[in-house]
């Protein structure tokens, strides 16, 4: 595992820093023509691309019906592999990604990798993101120390699943719980505590974790005494690949900060120290209620600011 977690830590810092960018599948554009939705026009700086959300449990028949597959974008799935192929034209440097799973998708134990393989294969796209999110994750610390959770050994055998239908050069990455490094060694008052601290450990110290290439961290919506340094922190101890810290574009509804320009840009000054740390942004297509500005940005500013503090290029590109 080290040995394949040291090639991808040379590979990663070849390739710069992570910009994982969710879309926001049931706002995008209405068209049917592929050159004029948001996905074909899409700036060069995002490095990973996440279409949001397959359904764990989704059925799948082919040709590109995306009838129960839970992504709901408003044309065909030949416009949405037509609009793929003109941005990874335009920018082939750019991952695209079939997110699967988010808050209300957690059908886990019913999931259909060879299913998510042939979609992620037809529309051309180059892996999956696991957003792998259970509403009772019931985490408790054994008397060793540890943190156990009921789903520990589902969400393993997800990441093996994935892997086994989609073997490398497919990517894989994977959204981690804000707190999801959270209840162990020095971080085991960190807080906020609760039953998702931890949740994402049994996956991080498993043999498989040597199969994902990203981890981002939800590092939003987690209450007020959330540091999202922190959380940066304790993730590293379990995972030495590109890590990413979440972005929110909307306001959180825990009581936690406003992602701001100027605290956006705060944040991830504080883990530019760390040459594999970058950046996940959720989501393009959402915009906040009222009038935008630097305390109140919509996607587009917030990708423009993160793209700045990470120092990547072409950060004047438009955004659509």
């Amino acid at each position: 595992m080290a040995l394949a977690l040291a090639a991808g830590v040379a590979a990663a810092r070849a390739e710069g820093r992570p910009f994982l960018a969710y879309h926001a599948s049931w706002y995008e554009v209405r068209t049917d023509d592929p050159a004029l939705t948001s996905i074909a026009r899409l700036p060069p700086y995002i490095t990973y691309l996440a279409l949001s959300f397959a359904r764990p449990d989704l059925t799948y028949k082919g040709g590109l019906d995306l009838d129960g597959t839970g992504l709901q974008y408003p044309y065909s799935g030949a416009v949405l592999k037509a609009a793929i192929a003109l941005l990874k034209a335009r920018v082939p440097q750019m991952k695209v990604l079939v997110s699967v799973g988010g808050w209300n998708y957690p059908a886990w134990e019913k999931f259909d990798a060879d299913a998510l393989a042939r979609l992620v294969k037809d529309l051309g796209a180059d892996g999956v993101d696991m957003d792998y999110e259970t509403h009772h994750p019931d985490c408790l610390r054994t008397r060793e120390g540890r943190i156990a959770c009921p789903g520990d050994a589902l969400s393993v055998r997800v990441v093996e699943e994935i892997r086994r239908a989609l073997p490398r050069p497919y990517v894989v990455s994977v959204a981690g719980w804000s707190v999801g490094a959270y209840g162990e060694g020095a971080f085991a008052n960190a807080r906020p505590q609760g039953g998702y601290a931890g949740v994402t450990l049994a996956l991080l110290r498993a043999p498989v974790a040597k199969e994902i290439d990203l981890v981002s961290i939800m590092s939003y919506d987690a209450g007020p005494a959330f540091r999202p340094d922190e959380a940066f922190r304790a993730y590293r101890v379990h995972w030495k690949g590109p890590l990413a810290l979440g972005i929110q574009v909307m306001p959180g509804t825990s009581g936690g900060p406003r992602f701001t320009l100027d605290y956006t840009a705060r944040t991830l000054s504080g883990v530019m120290g760390d040459p594999l740390a970058g950046a996940m942004l959720y989501a393009l297509r959402l915009e906040p209620e009222g009038p935008t500005g630097p305390d109140n940005p919509d996607y587009r500013a917030l990708a423009v600011a993160i793209c700045v503090t990470l120092e990547l290029k072409d950060c004047a590109a438009r955004m659509p």
